[in-house]
């Protein structure tokens, strides 16, 4: 501790920091031991509430059997005939809330009575009541339905002890039976209750322990009927909506219970939380353990709670600490506040602000005198800082400026740069190419005005060459084609027609009329869909010529074999409205490293065949009409062109 007010205020409250402590941490210990107690107390006054009810409704099965074999009713229904016999047995098994109901002759109740205490007491003239746990096909025969309500399926549960079983199908009964005394009619009454699912059981338990004002009304509780370490009935939720019915309860809960035969008293967890958890044993007929009964609140409020009073006491201790030092920082203010404060002052100047000062420090002495010399320092440094700030933003204003200027300067050099070049490329190709042309249209005349005058001449004596007569004659042609091609590249506004108004579903057809003699001699599939889309402006003569160049390059592709798919639809772009055509083939598609090179001057993928000029030509005239061509390997196979052409919005087609 390099300073001296630290060193004397440790000397003066370490007894309050180290004493005062300990013997708020002893306090703590010996309330949270208290507090558990009295948690522990009430869940066990709620298990007692739990048991008491539990033991009522059986004792309540029981007397009501009694009340029913002891009563005139009873006696005048069983000197009766069978069927009135059932229909009385089904009207008390509902009056009384029973699942089964029936009557047990003394001569058929031996088998009975040997695996039923229950019912061998009631034959040895003792009405008894037990829990016992009935397997699935006993249930079903007792009454229909009644198995399918016993089963619970099992779900898996942390820290429960491992089980192959899927399902819990046996049914946990309140087992009544009382003897039958007539003359003529001996034998026993048997009734009980499955409190498999039995939410109403359950849930009346919940509401005597948590939902009674005077047995803790604001508790968050819940109850348990556990069929060994299965929850067959119960309201704690595995979801919001869903009980947690099928779960089992910890291995730790169940050695405890089930195999010890102890009350559970302590907080476990309980599906989803922990609790502050009672359980006990239940037994059947034969003095097994065959299940628990278990009611719980939530730990959570009452954690909260201690944790809140432990705040609270760390709080208070804080305060009373807090408070301490303050005095005792006043005392010593007269001594330690100049010298703090030019710490302070210095400490504030050495993060950057420099207009920190130590003003007067109250002080007429030493330290006085030194305040004032530093503050007198600092305004020194204080000036020569602000004087080379304002050199140094001049010097980066002007330094941004020439950068800005220079930047933009280069920019549109750059631009002018890549104008000039591309204009004066296209003005080259266009002029090299023009004139080509030219040269090569005068010798292809010439060519095809001697093979005319050779074939007047020669006339039925030029039957054995009239096959290199075609030869010649077909090359001239295609000679003819190319030297158009590299005109219309060239010069492509000479070959226009009119702009109009065009509905594209027309031209398209057209268009497969014009190529329908290429398409036949292949086997090629010919697949349309043509939706409505709008009227376009463009010159019908080159857009017939876009899709003709598509469509053969499509059908080129394939071999002369494959599918060829044409679409027309409504498209936007940009937010434009527009029309598009779809040209897809099912060929091998365009390389990758080609794509971008494909609307190139003079580029072709067909080798020999071709001059190259067809996707360029295309690309202009959709252009020139303010569309888009576009082309992509579609992910099924082959090449896909798409030409996107904008809608003729402030215009109505013509009729």
């Amino acid at each position: 501790m390099k300073s001296v007010r630290l060193r004397l205020l440790f000397l003066a409250l370490a007894p309050l920091v180290i004493l005062m402590p300990l013997l708020l941490l002893l306090g703590m210990t010996r309330w949270n031991a208290d507090y558990d107690k009295v948690l522990i107390a009430n869940v066990e006054s709620d298990l007692r509430i739990a048991e008491q009810y539990l033991a009522r409704l059986m004792a309540g099965t029981g007397n009501d059997l009694r009340a029913v074999t002891d009563s005139v009713e009873f006696s005048q229904v069983m000197a009766g005939d069978e069927a009135a016999r059932r229909g009385y047995f089904r009207e008390k098994r509902d009056a009384l809330g029973l699942d089964f109901l029936y009557y047990l002759p003394r001569a058929d109740a031996g088998p009975h009575a040997a695996r039923w205490p229950v019912i061998a007491a009631a034959m040895a003239g003792e009405p008894e009541t037990q829990i016992d746990i009935f397997p699935p096909e006993l249930l079903e025969g007792l009454q229909a339905g009644l198995a399918a309500r016993a089963r619970v399926p099992l779900i898996a549960t942390e820290a429960a002890v491992p089980t192959t079983r899927e399902v819990e199908d046996r049914g946990m009964v309140v087992h009544a039976a009382s003897p039958v005394m007539l003359a003529g009619r001996e034998g026993v009454l048997v009734g009980g209750i499955l409190l498999n699912r039995n939410l109403q059981f359950i849930d009346t338990i919940n509401a005597l322990v948590y939902l009674n004002a005077v047995t803790g009304g604001d508790r968050q509780g819940t109850a348990t009927l556990f069929l060994e370490d299965v929850r067959v009935s119960t309201n704690v939720r595995l979801f919001e909506d869903v009980r947690a019915l099928g779960t089992r309860v910890s291995a730790a809960v169940r050695g405890a219970v089930l195999d010890e035969g102890r009350t559970w008293l302590d907080r476990a967890f309980v599906v989803n939380d922990w609790y502050v958890s009672a359980y006990m044993p239940i037994t059947d007929s034969f003095g097994a353990r065959v299940g628990m009964l278990y009611v719980g609140f939530l730990e959570a409020p009452f954690a909260a709670a201690k944790r809140a009073a432990y705040v609270w006491m760390m709080a208070a201790f804080a305060a009373v600490l807090l408070l301490s030092v303050p005095i005792f920082l006043w005392l010593a203010k007269g001594i330690f506040a100049p010298l703090e404060r030019m710490t302070q002052t210095m400490r504030d100047v050495g993060r950057g602000n420099l207009s920190a000062r130590n003003g007067d420090v109250g002080a007429r002495d030493e330290i006085g005198q030194v305040a004032g010399h530093l503050d007198d320092l600092l305004d020194q440094v204080q000036d020569r800082d602000r004087r080379l700030r304002a050199w140094n933003e001049e010097l980066n204003t002007r330094v941004d400026q020439r950068t800005a200027e220079l930047r933009a300067a280069n920019a549109k050099l750059e631009e002018t740069f890549q104008q000039l070049v591309m204009s004066e490329k296209l003005a080259s190709i266009g002029e090299i190419t023009a004139g080509v042309a030219h040269e090569i249209n005068n010798p292809v005349a010439v060519i095809q005005g001697n093979m005319d005058v050779v074939r007047e001449v020669l006339g039925e004596a030029a039957r054995p060459v009239a096959t290199e007569i075609d030869l010649v004659d077909r090359q001239v042609g295609r000679i003819q084609a190319i030297v158009g091609k590299l005109l219309q590249f060239a010069r492509p506004n000479e070959f226009s027609d009119c702009a109009e108004m065009v509905d594209l579903r027309p031209v398209v057809e057209d268009s497969l009329v014009l190529v329908g003699h290429v398409i036949a001699k292949g086997r090629i599939t010919v697949e349309t869909e043509f939706g409505p889309a709008p009227w376009v402006r463009i010159y019908p003569g080159e857009l017939q010529q876009v899709i003709i160049n598509l469509i053969m390059n499509a059908v080129q592709a394939m071999g002369g074999a494959g599918t060829l798919w044409l679409a027309l639809s409504e498209a936007s772009r940009e937010g434009r409205r527009g029309a598009q055509i779809v040209v897809r083939d099912s060929g091998p598609g365009i390389p990758e490293d080609k794509i971008a090179a494909v609307f190139d001057p003079f580029f072709s993928t067909k080798q020999a065949e071709g001059t190259g000029l067809g996707l360029s030509i295309s690309q202009t005239l959709v252009q020139n009409a303010g569309g888009l061509i576009s082309v992509r390997n579609h992910p099924g196979g082959g090449a896909e062109f798409r030409v996107w052409l904008p809608a003729v919005e402030e215009e109505s087609p013509p009729l």
